[in-house]
């Protein structure tokens, strides 16, 4: 039937989007691991939250601290910028992808407490003690308006109650570090739609080209729907997927995949045959976009169109019965 036809081929497109997202989240995944861009977003993040653009002041005694330097090996380098390739060589690479919220408080309030530099006075046992009122007291000496108005703000709501003045602080921090997840997520969104273009015209993966090929083909259309029921019934596919395991996995398939096969062809105004750019950009294009919603989401949406097609074909092999007043009739 043509609603089943139909499904099947929107399962293997889905099942394609897969793999091409796959193949560039392994891309994505290298290129993090060369530019460390999580430990640049937190940085700049950071110099955000702490008001120090330049970090020359608080920024730089957070990440002096011993609270976060143990998070990462060698001494602080400000990272220059987040954009542009150019300084990717250049970059502080040991520097946190993570901080954890308790570290940043505790971080926080010590150098509120007991000043911001870390050296012989300020480690003293003789030192000043991380309490509510030495907070108060000494919150001068971050020399920062913005972020002590923060602090106390934190200490006065916990009405006396270090701890809950901690919480307060984390609070603070997690909604800052929401703001840079977003950014980081924006970033990936657009180095996976670049990703995307790259494996799409390299690999001649044309959206349109291998949907209208799985509709044609019977038995090419099963054998996709039947490998994308393996893929969908195993919950760690995409987990164990490599860059080799997917790049094999589409050469297997036997899709129209690849620039040695015959280009997609149109009539011109004189009835003869030429290349038909259009659709080929269009189908290149489609692969590329739809790269840029993730692997999850492809694997997600090819486990629900699975369970579709399980309740569709089972009514199409055995349609209802006639019931027995119409078979009397």
């Amino acid at each position: 039937m043509f609603g089943s036809e139909v499904l099947d081929v929107a399962i293997g497109v889905i099942f394609v989007f897969l793999l091409t997202s796959l193949i560039c989240s392994a891309m994505r995944e290298g290129i993090e691991a060369w530019m460390r861009s999580r430990a640049t977003h937190l940085e700049q993040g950071i110099r955000e939250l702490l008001h120090d653009p330049g970090a020359t002041g608080l920024a730089r005694a957070l990440y002096d601290h011993p609270m976060v330097s143990v998070l990462y090996r060698g001494t602080y380098k400000p990272i220059d910028t987040i954009k542009g390739w150019t300084t990717a060589l250049t970059r502080n690479k040991t520097l946190p992808s993570y901080i954890p919220s308790r570290n940043f408080a505790l971080a926080l309030m010590d150098m509120a407490a007991r000043g911001p530099s870390v050296n012989a006075s300020t480690s003293d046992p003789a030192a000043n003690v991380l309490s509510i009122e030495q907070i108060r007291k000494n919150i001068a000496a971050l020399g920062s308006p913005p972020v002590q108005r923060v602090l106390l703000t934190a200490i006065d709501t916990a009405e006396g109650d270090l701890a809950r003045a901690q919480k307060n602080v984390e609070a603070w921090y997690d909604a800052a570090m929401d703001r840079v997840s977003g950014w980081y997520k924006r970033t990936t969104q657009a180095v996976l739609f670049v990703l995307g273009v790259l494996v799409a015209v390299v690999l001649n993966v044309n959206t349109l080209t291998i949907a209208d090929y799985l509709y044609r083909d019977k038995a090419a259309r099963e054998a996709m729907v039947a490998r994308a029921q393996v893929a969908a019934a195993n919950a760690q596919f995409a987990d164990r997927a490599t860059y080799q395991s997917i790049q094999a996995e589409l050469q297997s398939l036997k899709l129209p995949i690849g620039w040695d096969r015959p280009l997609p062809q149109r009539r011109d105004r004189n009835g003869q045959p030429t290349t038909d750019w259009l659709q080929i950009v269009a189908g290149l294009l489609i692969t590329a976009f739809a790269t840029t919603l993730g692997a999850p989401f492809w694997f997600d949406l090819l486990n629900k169109v699975m369970v579709v097609r399980s309740t569709v074909k089972p009514h199409e092999k055995s349609p209802e019965e006639a019931s027995e007043d119409k078979q009397r009739r």
